[in-house]
């Protein structure tokens, strides 16, 4: 029986371990059952780190004696601190690993190490992690059982080949968080408590230290070898409903918490088609009913098929909001809803993508499932107290236990904190909590619009309201965003609609310019290079990096699509991710995409190209509802977005240079270079710069970004963007074969053809061409 029922046992067994004394190590020992193991344990730990001062937390799950026999061994052992947390039934989430991350929240060390009661992790490797971890100033230490210098002897041959296949499921759906990582299952590790967020940790089972890595992708790791050997005393817990769990625990870190509960909508969906067909054959063959009318008496009986297996397989039985009556009725209406959907959705992408009819109609069927496991999740099959309020007394958020929070600091100039993960912001991704940001977006309900709000609140929703794109701005000091659980599902849409034009107004409050233009620096001097979308602008800078590095020459990025100028004409790097074609990957090594990456680029290219886009702004002139279409076609098919260090792994970057010139790219019936008026040049960039803010809702909410104060902040970029490029020479590049990455080069390196140019470049009249067979000459006509 256990002695004492109380949650948390905290026992101090010696007076050496004071508030003034600081502990150098947590170590934390999951339990349930292993009441034999307790003392040999802790009498191996003592003899490992006798001059180490620690603590030993013992979270316990027992049903045996395994409490009393911790408690009455922190008497023998009183040169350390042993605590106990036992943990009632009702408190047992997550298994094991819910009991390691219950251990680390009551660490009191800098370091913890973890590892299991049972004595196959040898009490002597402690000290060794924890050496490893202090001269490699590592923040994850990983003992290691699949280390050539490794030994398991307390596994079977059967266990062993089961664990071997349970750490390769793993390292495919994570190929590059466990890439460096010879041992991701392993429950003994050492780690900086401070480093790790431990509110994001929702662990399934033994294999918390899977969840780490997949989560804190940037840990300092090391790895030390071990033998792992037989158990003193007990039973494995290992069984096949872990092997479960842990399968869970992979699809859930993948995909989502709610992942699960969607893979069984869409199966229920799929059931629910073979059924419709039945009834129809049914009906019509056997029952002679006229083929309307059965197709009529197929939809209702595949919906309460549907409705069925979604309420009592998907769902099962819980306090909802709704009643069943009502619920029904919400799904045939559901139903009904998502067919008005797809019918201008398989339009637009037969008649404007140019996709097989057929095609089509299974994607728009992929697309609305998305939405109406949306509908179904959160207002069919809402939860009584699903939403509550945030800590903003004017938002609702949707209640997510504990949500991961992303801080992004840009150049100290802007800082963005967001509930959604910012992709196109992870070079500037830091650790740090950042208290007051510049702009901060939450994932909820936008609350309606209130009288007198003008300028300050604007909500735009469409159609779907919160169920589709919807978003609320409120522009104060701090700018605070609410975005639509579907934004939240469609990262890619919530930066390039939503977040980029703020921040393309924000940089202007702060004496800055976001401008539409990739940066290329040649030593310390950087050239800008502006184009119409999908002239060739990313495949341009991308064989510029690649070929300079095979050459040993200076050549560094910058930026893509975007550069942040300064009003003294210094270009900042925005590294974004770039968008890249089937054609783009032609320009560099097309080894550096896995295979699953190079198959899926031509389809991805085909939604996402100046087609896709053209028939995308089509979309928008209509009224359909063009934003919340775009945000699911880019939840289901991610734009082709990767970092210029994927595509050129050796690719110099730049963090800053002064600008020094500008060029035009174009595509033209032969090769020329001509200098170009910088007034004429500004036209072009200032065009091009708007040309990238198109796109629903941008000509909803322009005018609400840009009156700050009574006053129109275009003005104040102009004179950002003219103080810094106003005085450069321009230059514009044609050419029929996108050969612009061969000419930049050389032109930039032929300082007396710069001289020429900038002389050109403020007189009235430019020049027609420049013969590039013989680069230092320039003919002025």
């Amino acid at each position: 029986m256990i002695a004492d029922t109380d949650q948390i046992h905290n026992i101090q067994a010696h007076e050496a371990y004071s508030a003034t004394t600081p502990l150098a190590l947590s170590v934390i020992v999951p339990t349930r059952n292993e009441a034999g193991n307790v003392r040999m344990l802790l009498s191996g730990l003592q003899n490992a780190l006798r001059e180490t001062a620690l603590e030993v937390i013992f979270v316990d799950d027992s049903t045996d004696e395994t409490p009393n026999v911790v408690l009455e061994s922190a008497n023998l052992f009183p040169d350390m601190h042993v605590r106990l947390i036992h943990r009632q039934p009702h408190e047992r989430t997550g298994g094991l690993g819910g009991a390691v991350v219950a251990g680390l929240k009551s660490a009191q060390a800098m370091y913890a190490c973890v590892m299991d009661g049972d004595l196959q992790h040898p009490p002597e490797l402690v000290p060794v992690l924890l050496k490893t971890a202090q001269q490699k100033n590592a923040d994850l230490v990983v003992a290691t059982r699949r280390n050539e210098q490794s030994k398991v002897t307390g596994l079977n041959f059967t266990r062993d080949m089961i664990s071997r296949g349970l750490d390769l499921t793993g390292r495919v759906f994570f190929p590059s968080a466990l890439r460096n990582v010879s041992d991701p299952l392993t429950g003994f590790f050492l780690v900086r408590v401070n480093s790790l967020d431990l509110n994001s940790l929702h662990p399934k089972g033994f294999k918390i230290l899977l969840e780490i890595l997949v989560r804190h992708p940037r840990l300092q790791k090391a790895e030390v070898p071990f033998n792992f050997g037989q158990r003193f005393a007990g039973t494995s817990k290992a069984s096949a409903v872990e092997a479960i769990r842990y399968l869970n625990l992979l699809w859930t870190l993948r995909f989502g918490e709610n992942s699960l509960r969607f893979a069984s909508f869409a199966i229920v969906g799929l059931s629910g088609v073979a059924v419709n067909a039945l009834i129809l054959f049914l009906a019509v063959d056997i029952l002679h009913i006229f083929y309307l009318v059965a197709a009529g008496v197929a939809t209702v009986g595949s919906t309460l098929w549907n409705f069925g297996l979604t309420e009592f397989w998907v769902y099962g039985a819980d306090n909802y909001k709704q009643g069943l009556g009502k619920r029904l009725g919400m799904f045939f209406v559901m139903n009904l809803l998502a067919y008005a959907l797809r019918i201008p959705l398989i339009y637009f992408l037969t008649t404007s993508l140019g996709l097989y009819y057929l095609v089509s109609n299974l994607f728009s069927l992929a697309a609305v499932m998305a939405l109406r496991f949306l509908l179904a999740d959160n207002i069919i099959w809402a939860k009584t107290g699903a939403l509550r309020p945030a800590n903003h007394p004017e938002i609702r958020t949707w209640s997510t236990s504990m949500k991961k929070i992303y801080n992004y600091n840009i150049h100290d100039i802007v800082t963005v904190v967001s509930e959604g993960e910012l992709p196109e912001l992870e070079p500037f991704f830091v650790e740090s909590t950042i208290e007051e940001p510049t702009i901060r977006v939450k994932v909820g309900i936008p609350r309606p619009e209130k009288t007198g709000e003008t300028g300050q609140y604007m909500r735009f929703s469409e159609i779907f309201g919160h169920l589709g794109f919807e978003v609320g701005i409120t522009m104060k000091d701090q700018i605070d965003v609410v975005a639509s659980p579907a934004l939240n599902l469609s990262p890619h849409v919530l930066y390039t609609n939503v977040v980029e034009p703020l921040l393309r107004w924000t940089f202007v409050k702060k004496g800055y310019a976001l401008v539409h233009g990739a940066t290329i620096a040649f030593g310390n001097k950087a050239y800008m290079i502006t184009a119409r979308t999908d002239t060739g602008k990313t495949t341009t800078l991308l064989k510029i990096l690649a070929y300079q590095r095979r050459n040993s020459d200076q050549a560094a990025f910058i930026s893509d699509d975007m550069t942040i100028v300064s009003p003294d004409g210094m270009a900042l790097t925005y590294p974004k991710p770039l968008t890249i074609s089937y054609h783009t990957l032609r320009a560099v090594n097309s080894d550096n995409l896995n295979f699953w990456e190079k198959i899926s680029l031509p389809f991805q290219s085909r939604i996402h190209s100046r087609t896709g886009r053209k028939a995308a702004f089509l979309i928008s002139k209509t009224h359909l509802p063009a934003a919340t279409i775009n945000t699911f076609v880019q939840m289901l098919v991610p734009p082709p977005k990767y970092f210029v260090k994927k595509l050129v792994p050796n690719a110099k970057m730049a963090h800053k240079a002064e600008l020094n010139g500008m060029f035009i790219i174009e595509r033209g019936s032969e090769d020329s270079i001509l200098p170009i008026e910088n007034k004429e040049a500004m036209q072009v960039l200032l065009q091009n710069c708007e040309d990238a803010y198109g796109f629903p809702p941008y000509e909803s909410i322009k005018e609400f970004l840009y009156c700050h104060e009574g006053y129109d902040l275009h003005h104040r970029e102009q004179e950002i963007i003219r103080q810094a490029l106003g005085k450069l020479p321009a230059t514009i590049i044609r050419s029929n074969t996108m050969s612009w990455w061969a000419q930049i080069p050389s032109f930039v390196n032929n300082e007396q053809v710069l001289t020429d140019f900038s002389r050109a470049s403020n007189v009235e009249t430019a020049p027609r061409s420049l013969n590039l067979s013989q680069p230092r000459t320039v003919s002025i006509r």
